[in-house]
């Protein structure tokens, strides 16, 4: 049995449609907050189980059974995320887990400046102590969040932020796709495994598309830390998510998502989705691999 946790987000949930591809609905089990957002995924057939990682007790009854365990982390801006990560972790133990895959961050690290990487770092040395078969998926910054990172570049004509650095934008949806394939393993993939895009341009390098792509020239800009929260403030944003995103920044900066991995083109068996793939979306509205209309998944969150 095969458990997911966060199936009715973007990332799990669509980890869960690819494994109903290969696997019957039967070995699948989803855990969610809210049982009735999960209905399209019961009325396939997959068995849907409420658990919340605000309540320690009732999470072991629903990884009961569990061979894997699909345990996203929390995006709840207002909790103890390592608490909550916690809970997880000690319930799997107590549910007798067969082998626990954790959706981490590339950046993963105690010492980054962006929070949610410390909060990583933390869950995955909860799994390394925890006496559990693991695996932490370590993600590439996902590139859908280019949509607000770059900024209002499309109608101020620059993109202006607080530090430069190379990052491996990876689609979220590659992520995904991959998550199933390492569960569909003969052979299950143990501690940390990079998943990432094959390149990691920097915010300069992305701008130089951006350029190409609408035929004019967009300018780029580093500014000061303190004037570009100011600018951002000022343009109606909150200043919490403002100093939350600047980690991100200054994690660029420093290096932190700069390394790539040949392991995503592997498991998806064709090349992964690019950032310039995604900028393309962003500037035409459409999917680049499907023509389809864009991703409407453009709103800030933990990665």
């Amino acid at each position: 049995m095969i458990t997911i946790t966060g199936a009715t987000g973007a990332l799990n949930g669509a980890t869960v449609d690819h494994l109903l591809q290969h696997l019957p609905a039967s070995e699948l089990t989803v855990v969610t907050r809210d049982p009735a957002r999960a209905a399209r995924f019961a009325e396939r057939g997959v068995t849907v189980r409420q658990g919340d990682y605000d309540d320690p007790a009732g999470l072991p009854a629903a990884f009961a059974g569990a061979d894997h365990l699909l345990l996203v982390s929390s995006n709840d801006p207002a909790g103890d995320t390592i608490s909550q990560h916690r809970n997880a972790v000690e319930a799997a133990i107590t549910a007798g887990v067969g082998h626990v895959l954790y959706t981490s961050h590339q950046g993963a690290g105690a010492a980054s400046p962006f929070v949610p990487a410390r909060h990583h770092a933390a869950t995955e040395d909860m799994l390394a102590s925890s006496g559990l078969p693991w695996t932490s998926l370590r993600n590439g910054f996902y590139a859908h969040s280019l949509q607000w990172l770059l900024g209002p570049w499309q109608r101020t004509g620059v993109v202006s932020i607080p530090a430069d650095g190379p990052v491996s934008w990876t689609a979220r949806e590659d992520a995904a796709e991959a998550a199933a394939a390492i569960l569909l393993l003969d052979e299950p993939v143990e501690g940390p495994v990079t998943i990432t895009a094959p390149e990691a341009p920097t915010f300069a390098d992305l701008t130089r598309s951006a350029s190409d792509l609408v035929g004019n020239e967009v300018r780029f800009e580093v500014v000061d830390d303190d004037v570009w929260v100011e600018r951002a403030v000022a343009g109606g944003q909150q200043e919490p998510m403002v100093r939350f995103l600047l980690g991100m920044y200054l994690a660029a900066e420093q290096g932190w998502f700069a390394g790539t991995d040949p392991m995503l083109g592997e498991l998806l068996g064709r090349a992964p989705r690019s950032a310039q793939d995604v900028l393309r979306e962003v500037v035409t509205g459409r999917c680049a691999r499907t023509g389809e209309p864009g991703t409407d998944a453009i709103r800030p969150g933990r990665p």
